[in-house]
């Protein structure tokens, strides 16, 4: 049954920024924030910036998440939205089959999506960019044209049921348009006896 919850999606070096804005903005909004990762297990974070002088990101340990349900375990039918989250993580999450029928479910139902910096990574290899227009840190550009999709460098990026960032800087930007995307789907769709209950 549906629940008034969206999916975070996490791994080991996910960027801190990119995942706890949003997971406190959800909680601000009346939606349950679910972690979900590899395996029901702590995963560290990590800060990422450009350091004055340098020409590449420089990265730091940051907050530790705690994932609430492994990939494999989760019904997507049960949840509003999905986020995917940046930092190197996903480059390696990826290729999980499981996070791979998570994410062709959200893409497919037209369901809410947000993707910031790194995370276009897993969408595009699930082969649900293809013609959408995106935002994505400018060093992803390759990931994001290479399986169709089109690199757009705006802060906040809508295309239909996808809203995206290009990094952490750009929270403040896309979160807001996704979170009112995820109120929409809610109201329209929320299960009988919550409406009932109101």
């Amino acid at each position: 049954m549906l629940r008034k919850a969206a999916l975070i999606v996490v791994g080991d070096a996910t960027e801190t920024l990119d995942t706890m804005y949003p997971y406190y903005r959800l909680i601000e909004a009346g939606f349950e924030p679910v972690v979900t990762a590899p395996q029901k297990k702590r995963y560290q974070m990590v800060l990422h910036e450009v350091k004055p002088g340098w020409t590449i990101t420089k990265e730091w340990e940051g907050y530790t998440i705690e994932a609430q349900i492994a990939f494999r375990d989760v019904d997507p039918s049960e949840f509003v939205g999905i986020l995917f989250s940046g930092g190197r993580a996903p480059e390696y999450l990826r290729y999980d089959e499981d996070l791979v029928r998570i994410t062709r479910h959200f893409f497919e139902q037209n369901k809410p999506v947000a993707s910031v910096c790194h995370g276009v990574e897993i969408p595009a290899y699930a082969g649900c960019v293809r013609g959408r227009r995106m935002a994505t840190v400018p060093k992803c550009r390759f990931d994001l044209e290479v399986c169709g999709g089109i690199f757009v460098d705006e802060p906040c990026v809508i295309d239909g049921n996808l809203v995206s960032g290009r990094t952490f800087h750009d929270n403040g930007h896309y979160v807001g348009p996704w979170i009112r995307m995820l109120e929409r789907y809610w109201a329209e769709h929320r299960p009988e006896q919550d409406r009932a209950r109101r």
